[in-house]
């Protein structure tokens, strides 16, 4: 039984190759619409990171030179106290009973 001339095709019936071909272009376009915003999406977050990296990267460094420069001022702290002791024993051993 086919449908009287003029009215609709039933569902799940053999439609006009038109319009078939219209619906399946509909879905691929809305898929790669879907895609593209997925992808946009992930292009973001790839550049966010991006950021994040470079200004960790910053921090490290900065912290890589305080800790240089804390060893330096340790070294020289250590070393200053060690002269200082050092004399302090030179002046007891040279006068032992003062």
């Amino acid at each position: 039984m086919s449908a009287p001339a003029g009215a609709p095709a039933p569902e799940g019936g053999n439609q006009p190759p038109n319009l078939t071909s219209n619906r399946r272009l509909q879905q691929t376009q809305a898929q790669v619409d879907e895609v593209v915003d997925i992808m946009r999406v992930n292009v973001d977050k790839v550049l966010e990171r991006d950021q994040k990296l470079s200004e960790l990267d910053d921090r490290a460094d900065a912290l890589q030179a305080g800790a240089s420069q804390f060893e330096t001022s340790a070294a020289k702290l250590k070393n200053k106290y060690w002269w200082k002791n050092a004399k302090v024993r030179i002046c007891r051993w040279s006068f032992p009973n003062s």
